[in-house]
C-alpha cells in the first residue's frame, strides 16, 4: 500500500488518516509551511513545526488547534511515525517523513537548498536531506534553465541599485512575496543605505519573523515616516498587489524592481514593467532539485507543481522511477499573497 495518495482533498495518508497540506477541509492536516497555498483555513487539527507556528497562527488566527513538533522530533499516529525536518523554504517550512510497514516516505512541500560554498539564508533553518524509498518533490524550477547565482552577488546588485537611487532621492520600490521573500531581501541588504518602509501586509509577518527570533534590521509603516525626505531615499517593500494602488503615490518619483526567480527569464522582465528585475527565489534550482533528490536515495520520485513533465522524463531516463502528482498548489507568483506577481 503506498504511504500517501492523492484524494480530492489533497495528500493523503491512508493508514494515518490524516492529509499533508490539503487544499479542502479536513479534519487532521500536516502543514509544510504557511504559504496560502499550503496553509488554509478550516481544518480541525493542525501539525507544523514549531519554527512556523508564529506565521501560521499569524495567517490562519490564534484560535487554530495547532500542535508545534519540533525538527526531527517524531510523534506516533495511529501506528503511522511522522516527523518534520528543515526545508530551507521559509520560517518553519519543513519535509514530512512518514514510516510505516517498513516504508519510508519524505513528502518535501516547497524546498531551497544551499549550493556548495554558499552562505545558508540565516531567516530560516537550511534544508537537510532526509533518506527514505519515496521522495515527493516539487518542481516550480524544475528547468535547467534555473540556475542561482550567491547571495553575495545578487545583494550586492540590490544593495547598488538602492544607493544609487537613494542618491538621486528616488524611492526604491522592490515588490516581493509578504512571506519569506521579504524577510529574505531584510536580512540581505545593506540597512545602512537609509530607512526602510514595509507594506502592511508585510510588517505582520516581519514581527512573527523577529519573535522566532530571526534578526532583522528596523522596519517602519509608510504612515510611521513623518519625514518625506526619508521615503526620498527609502527601500519600499510591498507585495506586487500593491503596485498602481493609490498606497503607492506617497513615494512620488520612485525606482521599481521585483525579485522573482522568474526573473531568470527575460520575457517576465519585460511584461512587469518594472526598472529592474532580480532574480531571487526561495525554491530550489535545477540543481538544487537533482541533488536533493539524490540525497534522499529514493529509488521512486513522485513530483509536484512545476514544470512536472519535464523533471519526470529526465528522472526517468536517468533510471528512476518517477511519476506525478497533480495537485492544486500555486507556484512563486501565487503562493505568498494570492496576487499575480
Amino acid at each position: 500500500m503506498d504511504l500517501i495518495v492523492q484524494r480530492p482533498e489533497g495528500l493523503y495518508c491512508p493508514p494515518g488518516d490524516f492529509y499533508i497540506d490539503p487544499w479542502r477541509r479536513v479534519d487532521r492536516a500536516v502543514i509544510t509551511h504557511a504559504h496560502a497555498d499550503h496553509a488554509r483555513p478550516g481544518h480541525g487539527h493542525y501539525l507544523a513545526a514549531a519554527p512556523g507556528a508564529g506565521l501560521l497562527r499569524a495567517r490562519l488566527g490564534e484560535d487554530i488547534t495547532l500542535q508545534p513538533l519540533a525538527y526531527g522530533e517524531s510523534i506516533l499516529h495511529r501506528g503511522v511515525r511522522i516527523s518534520l525536518h528543515p526545508a530551507g523554504h521559509v520560517l518553519g517550512s519543513a519535509q514530512v517523513r512518514v514510516e510505516h510497514g517498513g516504508q519510508v516516505w519524505v513528502a518535501s512541500g516547497d524546498y531551497r537548498t544551499t549550493p556548495v560554498g554558499a552562505v545558508p539564508d540565516r531567516t530560516c533553518t537550511p534544508f537537510e536531506p532526509v533518506r527514505c524509498d519515496v521522495f515527493i518533490t516539487e518542481s516550480t524550477f524544475g528547468l535547467p534553465i534555473y540556475r542561482w547565482r550567491t547571495d553575495h552577488v545578487l545583494f550586492a546588485e540590490i544593495n547598488a541599485w538602492w544607493a544609487r537611487n537613494a542618491a538621486q532621492g528616488r524611492a526604491s520600490v522592490l515588490s516581493c512575496y509578504s512571506l519569506g521573500k521579504a524577510q529574505r531581501i531584510l536580512a540581505g541588504v545593506d540597512a545602512s543605505i537609509g530607512p526602510i518602509v514595509c507594506h502592511g501586509a508585510v510588517e505582520p509577518l516581519n514581527r512573527a519573523y523577529r519573535e522566532a527570533g530571526v534578526d532583522l534590521p528596523a522596519t517602519r509603516l509608510v504612515s510611521e515616516v513623518a519625514d518625506k525626505a526619508d521615503l526620498q531615499r527609502a527601500l519600499v517593500l510591498c507585495p506586487g498587489s500593491a503596485i498602481g494602488t493609490p498606497w503607492m503615490k506617497r513615494f512620488g518619483d520612485f525606482s521599481d524592481a521585483f525579485a522573482s526567480g522568474w526573473m531568470q527569464i527575460r520575457g517576465w522582465r519585460r511584461r512587469g514593467g518594472q526598472d529592474r528585475g532580480f532574480v531571487l527565489s526561495d525554491h530550489a534550482d535545477w540543481p538544487g532539485l537533482l541533488s536533493a533528490i539524490g540525497a534522499s536515495g529514493a529509488e521512486r520520485v513522485i513530483v509536484t507543481h512545476g514544470s512536472v513533465p519535464v523533471l519526470v522524463r529526465y528522472l526517468q531516463e536517468q533510471g528512476l522511477q518517477a511519476e506525478a502528482f497533480e495537485t492544486e498548489y500555486g507556484d512563486e507568483a501565487q503562493e505568498s499573497d494570492g496576487a499575480p506577481a
